[in-house]
């Protein structure tokens, strides 16, 4: 957190298929898994461009949480598919050491292209929503905290989550 990088605007993918990209991707799975995460935006290691990644299946930090197939979106577009919101824990690996309770839509579209271009259309809801939102928001400069409406529900994870092995998402 601070660096301007994080919060630009990044710039659509329009080369597909090509060595750039496949680097990347693979740049972002490493560091992905290294950190133990579920998801990363590429301006999270620097990359000004609209991709992201993101998937789990068991994973001891989310016990209560839905599996999410394993995925690369390029230039996505979400559209909320109901009204409602539901507050939420996050934490990031870009905002190390924190979480916050977020408000994030529960129901959602999200569109966009895999690595070869093909389109990518699925309907979502609970976990899977909100991973998506998440590190979609990287995508348009946003950091979770740019959205807890509460700032007493931010702090450092082993203040409010003492003695439980809780890390950043």
């Amino acid at each position: 957190m601070g660096d301007p990088r994080l919060l630009q605007s990044s710039m659509p993918v329009t080369d597909f298929g090509g060595t750039a990209l496949r680097d990347l991707l693979q740049d972002m799975r490493d560091t992905m898994h290294a950190l133990n995460g579920v998801g990363l935006a590429a301006p999270q290691i620097g990359v000004n461009l609209r991709v992201v990644i993101f998937g789990v299946d068991k994973n001891e930090r989310y016990p209560d949480a839905e599996s999410v197939p394993q995925t690369v979106l390029i230039n996505p577009v979400i559209t909320p598919l109901a009204k409602k919101m539901k507050e939420d824990w996050e934490g990031c690996l870009s905002v190390p050491g924190m979480r916050g309770l977020v408000p994030r839509y529960t129901h959602l579209r999200y569109q966009g292209r895999d690595p070869y271009g093909a389109l990518i259309d699925r309907s979502v809801s609970g976990f899977h929503a909100r991973v998506v939102q998440h590190e979609c928001d990287h995508l348009d400069g946003i950091l979770y905290p740019m959205r807890i409406r509460d700032l007493r529900n931010f702090g450092f994870t082993e203040i409010l989550f003492p003695g439980s092995d809780v890390q950043d998402e």
